[in-house]
């Protein structure tokens, strides 16, 4: 018996819903047939793919175990909790959104300290005072220490986060933080403030694949077809279709509109009846429409794309390419 392709997703959330709507752009569209408080479903017209609904951090764990083939999840947990990840998992596609950044923040009244080398000095100067490290609160353990490593700072211990990290410098258990942030408005309303190079990683939702599945011929096609669902869908998504007709419409004038507008003829130049079909992009819409009537045409229309299939799929290319790694 065939096992089931496996693709983890969020189980709540507004992670959730912009993963399933991200599904259903691609005409992947997931359903739970056993309810909504159901932990596992389906996706139309895949009998043989499972979805589970994980927590996001759950996800990252088992797309380090093999456990399921593909997962969408934050990048910050794929560095954070995967040893060698790049090794492990495969981040196919950044998907829009969940976006987040994992940053090193200090008191704001630490006028002097702008940039992770001013952090540097302040560390050794407070052992040297205080006899103790600095305190570093995080939930981010392993990006932590690499960062910190990478600039040179080794004067701090970390304090192992379980609540909210930007109050922990109030609190006076730790004297910096680092932590994931948005806007940056909760840090601020902390009295903290993120150093000018202390960007540990700018994070957004993935497609994610692990190396360690079961990637037989089945699987592998399975995930062709999803990944070439998705590649159409965002082609569809980057264009719109123009279509015209008039006698001096040829090669030439083609050629000028990709290189003005970045419109492309995906079949062919214009017919002997002068016809032709234009992909271009939405905001070079009026500038082309404008380009053609100037050059002789009486109308052109233009339509939304649902899919647009082309032959190679970069998506299932870079899985082939990480799996034979």
């Amino acid at each position: 018996m065939t096992q089931p392709f496996v693709i983890a997703v969020p189980s709540k959330g507004r992670l959730q819903e912009n993963t399933d709507a991200f599904f259903a752009n691609a005409g992947l569209n997931m359903a739970k047939p056993g309810g909504a408080r159901d932990y596992r479903g389906t996706i139309s017209g895949f009998e043989n793919v499972e979805v589970a609904y994980l927590s996001a951090s759950e996800i990252a764990a088992q797309l380090a175990r093999g456990a399921i083939h593909l997962g969408v999840t934050g990048e910050d947990l794929v560095r954070e909790s995967i040893v060698q990840a790049d090794r492990k998992v495969k981040l196919i596609e950044g998907l829009g959104f969940g976006y987040a950044n994992v940053v090193v923040a200090v008191p704001q009244a630490w006028i002097d300290v702008r940039s992770m080398a001013d952090l540097d000095d302040v560390s050794t100067e407070f052992r040297t005072r205080h006899n103790r490290r600095m305190r570093v609160a995080t939930k981010y353990i392993n990006l932590t220490r690499g960062f910190f490593a990478k600039h040179g700072v080794v004067d701090y211990r970390i304090v192992e986060s379980a609540g909210a990290t930007e109050g922990a410098p109030a609190s006076g258990t730790a004297e910096l933080i680092v932590d994931i942030t948005t806007t940056g408005a909760t840090l601020a309303a902390n009295g903290l403030k993120v150093l000018d190079d202390g960007t540990i990683l700018k994070s957004q939702a993935n497609l994610v694949a692990a190396r360690d599945a079961d990637w037989s011929p089945h699987a592998l096609e399975t995930a062709r077809v999803i990944f070439d669902h998705i590649s159409a869908g965002a082609r569809a998504r980057s264009f719109k279709e123009v279509r015209t007709r008039f006698p001096g419409c040829d090669a030439a004038l083609l050629a000028d509109a990709q290189t003005k507008f970045g419109a492309v003829s995906p079949f062919g130049g214009p017919t002997s009846s002068g016809m032709v079909t234009l992909h271009c992009p939405p905001a070079k819409l009026y500038a082309l429409a404008s380009f053609l009537r100037d050059h002789g045409a009486e109308a052109v229309s233009v339509a939304s794309l649902d899919y647009v299939f082309d032959r190679a799929d970069p998506l299932f290319e870079r899985l082939q390419v990480f799996l034979r790694s």
